[in-house]
């Protein structure tokens, strides 16, 4: 697998190996002694899926306090623009994001530590979304940032629908009234 850096400490960009021929291909998803020879240790406990539609945005989401989570996501099929928004107390980097085009065909996967905020955009109808999180699910502990604060400044790609939130994502607040994250 190719493991790259991001221009954010700590979020990584993975490729996969794909082993193919005429029956179709193989890839190793994930492998726990490979990963943390990458740099990634977070030792996993849940993972989630969501299917969307074009157009539909989700996030920007993360876990407060001790209910952090550091994801590993992928799309199995379609495609996203996948962002993740650095939100760590005293970070050089707060405030600025990283993206990268997850697809069912380039398998890549985004590894997200701790301390950001994520959240992606929907490039193709019936896209199959899956992450991997290093912590449980703690409603209590649920957090969002408003996905198109200007303050960021995320370049959202144009893709020709309109964008679709769901309620509670369509009232998250900008980054100026967030408590950032700590450790």
């Amino acid at each position: 697998m190719k493991v790259e850096n991001t221009a954010i400490e700590g979020v990584k960009v993975i490729e996969p190996d794909v082993f193919g021929d005429n029956r179709g291909w193989f890839v190793e998803q994930y492998n726990a002694g490979r990963y943390r020879e990458a740099g990634i240790t977070a030792d996993f406990v849940q993972d989630n899926e969501s299917f969307s539609s074009k157009g539909v945005v989700r996030g920007l989401h993360w876990q407060a306090g001790a209910h952090a989570q550091a994801k590993l996501v992928r799309v199995i099929q379609g495609a996203a623009w996948d962002v993740a928004v650095d939100i760590r107390k005293g970070s050089p980097t707060f405030g600025k994001y990283v993206a990268e085009v997850l697809t069912g065909e380039n398998k890549k996967q985004f590894f997200i530590p701790r301390g950001f905020a994520h959240g992606f955009v929907v490039l193709e109808d019936d896209t199959l979304f899956a992450y991997k999180c290093d912590n449980l699910y703690c409603k209590a502990s649920e957090r969002g940032l408003m996905f198109d604060d200007p303050a960021l400044g995320i370049e959202w790609p144009e893709i020709g629908v309109e964008i679709k939130l769901s309620e509670k994502d369509r009232h998250h607040p900008p980054l100026a009234q967030i408590e950032p994250w700590e450790p």
